[in-house]
């Protein structure tokens, strides 16, 4: 199952003018965040809007006439669903996906858009795949796994050719780690065209499996992670040989800085990034010291979020800048006094988000109350400068968590 630069090559001629070449475009903000200078490659442009219609395409492309005919079967609980369906579609051959009974609704119905068969069926991925595999059997079906697949992988390769044409300077690839199919394929290209190129892969801090599996460790695989694209418990077998030769070091990425990155692309480039889509630029920011000012290529795989999560990240991230700011003040309870301060914030510049009202606290008199304001501030300078004008006028302010505020 070694993949080799030949083979991405003839994948790269197998895939023209059946997938996107996507932009490859300096990000002279996120090189300002972390001091390296930053190379993005759009692949959550895609139609699918992730990398994986590449390898999709390049498997179903190399199939015979018979296997077209009796139809591929693939499991997956997002991306790579949606490339194989969208493509088998094009391609006139029946498919069928497999996909856990947990997967989101908005997920099953996009790979259904495509005309496949989905079929719903276990708890997590692992059982989705036994049941994939009886399926294939009954059925006489192709498989077309998610990474750990010759051909997957020399379809993902493609996307360092592109990028070392369009940045030949590139020094590092921050490339997001789950099966290995994506980094090893750009591994072997990037490597091929250019030998003194880093690769550092980018892997969920749930899910450390590569980890494990070249350091020999044995940290738990497990919990729910916003880069769900690459919450896999067991590494490729076709891609870990080429990950153990070619693969500098692995980033563990926490939940925060996952977050932080995906609402980095939101803010800063003004584009969409799934948590899986984020991780170079999340390992980025856990390791700053190891890009800084070095020329960096991130691969943004795939755009599919949810946008409630996404909304959700954005408010997040407002409450760590402390740009949104919650207060607990001290308050007479009489008529007037809610108007005055409320006249108040506005005066300071405050934009008021929730305020609750509460008389019950035994810390107080009985004619007074607490009063929880929760706003939008500038910047972390102006909620400080609003603490102290409330600390000054006898409000007696102390802040307080955010999110129990706004419950």
């Amino acid at each position: 199952m070694n993949v080799t630069i030949a083979d991405i090559e003839r994948a790269r001629r197998t895939i023209a003018g059946q997938v996107l070449r996507t932009p490859m475009l300096p990000a002279p903000r996120l090189s300002a965040l972390t001091g390296a200078e930053i190379f993005v490659k759009y692949e959550n442009l895609q139609v699918t809007n992730s990398f994986k219609e590449r390898g999709a395409f390049n498997k179903l492309a190399s199939l015979s006439e018979a296997q077209r005919s009796h139809g591929v079967i693939a499991m997956s609980a997002g991306n790579h669903a949606q490339a194989v369906a969208y493509h088998a579609a094009r391609l006139g051959i029946p498919a069928t996906i497999v996909m856990p009974v947990t997967t989101p609704f908005v997920k099953v119905e996009a790979t259904q858009a495509h005309d496949a068969e989905v079929v719903l069926d276990g708890e997590t991925i692992v059982e989705a795949q036994m049941r994939a595999e009886a399926l294939a059997r009954e059925r006489e079906l192709t498989p077309v796994h998610p990474y750990d697949d010759p051909e997957v992988i020399a379809g993902q390769g493609t996307i360092a050719l592109e990028m070392l044409e369009d940045a030949p300077g590139l020094e590092v690839l921050a490339i997001p780690v789950g099966g290995g199919g994506l980094i090893a394929g750009n591994a072997v290209a990037a490597r091929a065209v250019k030998s003194s190129i880093e690769i550092i892969g980018a892997e969920a801090a749930l899910y450390p499996s590569f980890w494990n599996a070249l350091g020999g460790e044995d940290r738990p695989c497990g919990g729910p992670t916003l880069a769900e694209g690459i919450a896999v418990k067991n590494v490729g077998a076709a891609a870990l040989p080429i990950v153990r030769d070619l693969v500098s070091k692995i980033v563990l990425v926490d939940e925060a800085h996952l977050e932080r990155a995906v609402n980095a692309y939101l803010t800063l480039q003004k584009t969409m990034a799934e948590g899986a889509g984020a991780a170079g630029l999340a390992a980025m920011l856990v390791k700053p010291d190891m890009f800084r000012g070095r020329k960096v290529g991130l691969i943004l795989s795939g755009g599919n979020i949810d946008p409630r999560i996404l909304a959700s990240i954005m408010v997040r991230e407002l409450e760590r800048e402390d740009r949104i700011v919650s207060f607990r003040l001290t308050i007479p309870d009489r008529p007037g006094v809610l108007g005055q301060i409320a006249t108040r914030l506005g005066e300071l510049g405050a934009n008021i988000l929730a305020v609750d009202h509460r008389r019950l606290f035994l810390d107080i008199p009985a004619k007074g109350a607490k009063l929880d304001v929760t706003m939008e501030t500038r910047d972390q300078a102006h909620g400080e400068e609003i603490f102290e004008a409330l600390e000054a006028e006898g409000f007696h302010p102390v802040w307080i968590d955010t999110a129990t505020a706004i419950e």
